[in-house]
């Protein structure tokens, strides 16, 4: 066996009364509730990620992947005219195990029709707020805005566009260890992650968004002097709560930035997993739309005041002997 009981009833039930909670606010919205497989012939090509692999004797020989997210079949939903939607469900990651990651985990994504990343930043706020304002969280009072440019400059004193000298040296200035040979994008994201997430105010939400143009990923790239991508992310209480996008609706660029995922992966002697090419084909006719993933582990543990999403889970997984 490689889980085990963890929460309370009391954290059982509070994770019941949020998940309600949730669905109350998008019926109150007329957002459609979805469901879509698990299970895919297509992996995730995202260099930060690695899919879970499995075997479906009934269904062949060939190897099936556990989704990362629901966010492919969901475009194809939205692609075929099914309006607003949104899914709550557990998605799978391979090489996630800690205080605040599971390989198995709740995902909550929805997707909003002719809206961009600041209207869906506000319904992001509006849900969130309206969770933690009756649980054990410390998080209160407004949310914080930053352009990811500006967080870099309140805590790191660096722009994102400063070579790589330049943000290691203000990095081991903050002690954080750098290891040689990283590239600008992997030095951006040790930069958040390792000095400008930890001073950000714990006390309230903070929504760091127009990431720059190499962290698109899915998201559309905004025209201006430095382009950047129409993303941002939400953080409460020292940790990342969600990810979301104004949405790429380019067939073409999608498969030139999956192709160049599939290349670094190749060049650091990474799996290469078969492309979604029903997703790719959906893009042509996908509505301009803005989306966003939530991680509901997290946001029951941010509710409830626990110190990791154990507590906030009827099981977690451990490592095997």
């Amino acid at each position: 066996m490689t889980y085990k009981a963890a929460a309370t009833l009391a954290a059982l039930r509070l994770r019941a009364a949020i998940l309600q909670r949730i669905r109350a606010f998008f019926a109150e919205r007329n957002v459609l509730e979805v469901e879509t497989p698990a299970l895919s012939t297509a992996g995730v090509s995202d260099t930060a990620l690695d899919s879970v692999i499995a075997r479906v004797r009934s269904l062949g020989e060939s190897a099936f992947y556990l989704h990362t997210s629901p966010e492919y079949a969901m475009k194809r939903l939205l692609a075929a005219g099914s309006g607003d939607i949104y899914q709550i469900c557990k998605v799978f990651r391979d090489d996630e195990l800690g205080r605040w990651h599971q390989p198995e985990f709740t995902m909550l994504e929805w997707y909003r029709q002719g809206w961009d990343e600041q209207m869906l930043m506000r319904e992001v706020e509006a849900l969130l707020t309206g969770v933690l304002e009756t649980g054990a969280s410390t998080i209160r009072g407004a949310a914080v805005r930053l352009t990811y440019a500006q967080a870099f400059r309140e805590h790191l004193d660096a722009a994102p566009t400063d070579d790589a000298e330049r943000l290691a040296e203000r990095l081991r200035a903050l002690g954080v260890d750098v290891p040689s040979g990283l590239s600008h994008a992997a030095l951006l994201d040790l930069a958040l992650g390792a000095a400008v997430v930890p001073r950000l105010p714990r006390d309230s939400l903070t929504f760091i968004c127009d990431f720059p143009a190499t962290h698109a990923a899915l998201a559309r790239i905004k025209p201006q002097t430095p382009p950047v991508a129409a993303r941002f992310e939400v953080f409460g209480g020292g940790i990342e709560l969600a990810n979301g996008f104004a949405e790429l609706t380019d067939p073409l660029e999608q498969r030139r930035r999956f192709a160049a995922e599939l290349a670094a992966r190749r060049a650091a002697g990474r799996a290469e997993p078969p492309l979604d090419e029903a997703f790719l084909a959906a893009l042509a006719t996908l509505p301009p739309c803005a989306g966003v993933a939530l991680g509901v582990d997290r946001l029951v543990a941010l509710a409830g005041g626990f110190d990791g999403i154990a507590a906030a889970l009827s099981f977690v997984h451990a490592r095997g002997d």
